[in-house]
């Protein structure tokens, strides 16, 4: 379904079900370059058991309008007034990489709209490879190799998917080789320059579930582990024989620790 935010058309995958604002709802944020497409196992199911989901496609990525923000701060703003345009006072969020810490400064900025924080791949900084940044500001496809190289554990590079006939490694080198112009950059800029989750964990007060991946080269479990320390009520589980893509790489353990978080 779609929103107007800003002036801008944003799209937000309900899972196959009407939205429908009396249910508890959930908002499902994806990481730098991707969208909506990245959760579509675990929101069609959530949405079948209860749940009001809303898979958000970022400005700039998937089928929203606008230009994709190079600041977590600026995406925590953005999100908020998508609560605002949605009519929805509190929600759960859950995010993945640079979702999580859109998810997480939300959290802190405004703890009383937020009942419940899912955060996977995440941990208190994420710096990026500087040429995988020069990469992405160019444009060239080496950024895209990488991205996709280390988000999966070694093992996924030969297969594993759980859809038969799927590719995972191919399916996510397509979804973020199909991004627009300058978004990856401004994705991964955001990724590298937030400092603020450590101000922001202290801010938030709903319970926190944590889902980490035990071979994640992009944001490895025990920065995950500290971040949890510094939240009040939090959790962290590790997902073994995953990497960043847990959604994908381990998608039924993925969706059984989110519904464990409701």
């Amino acid at each position: 379904m779609d929103f107007s935010i800003d002036g801008h058309r944003v799209f937000a995958a309900t899972g196959g079900v009407p939205f429908d604002p009396a249910k508890p709802s959930l908002i499902l944020l994806h990481g730098a370059g991707m969208d909506h497409t990245v959760w579509a196992l675990q929101a069609r199911f959530l949405a079948h058991h209860g749940q009001n989901v809303l898979a958000i496609d970022l400005p700039g990525h998937g089928r929203s309008e606008g230009t994709a923000f190079s600041s977590v701060e600026a995406y925590a703003g953005w999100l908020l007034r998508f609560l605002d345009a949605a009519k929805l006072k509190q929600v759960a969020l859950a995010g993945h990489s640079l979702g999580a810490l859109i998810a997480l400064e939300t959290a802190g900025k405004a703890p009383e709209r937020i009942l419940r924080l899912i955060l996977l791949g995440v941990a208190a900084r994420m710096p990026v490879h500087p040429d995988m940044l020069a990469s992405a500001k160019e444009g060239t496809d080496e950024v895209i190799r990488c991205m996709t190289s280390w988000s999966f554990a070694r093992p996924h590079h030969f297969g594993g998917n759980r859809l038969p006939g799927q590719w995972m490694l191919g399916q996510a080198h397509h979804l973020i080789a199909r991004s627009k112009p300058g978004v990856i950059f401004a994705g991964l800029t955001a990724c590298n320059d937030y400092k603020g989750a450590l101000e922001a964990a202290g801010r938030i007060t709903c319970p926190t579930l944590l889902i980490l991946g035990d071979s994640d080269l992009m944001t490895p479990a025990k920065g995950g582990r500290e971040l949890a320390g510094l939240i009040k009520n939090a959790r962290a589980e590790t997902i073994p024989s995953s990497g960043h893509m847990m959604m994908s790489e381990a998608p039924d353990a993925t969706l059984d620790l989110m519904r464990g978080a409701f």
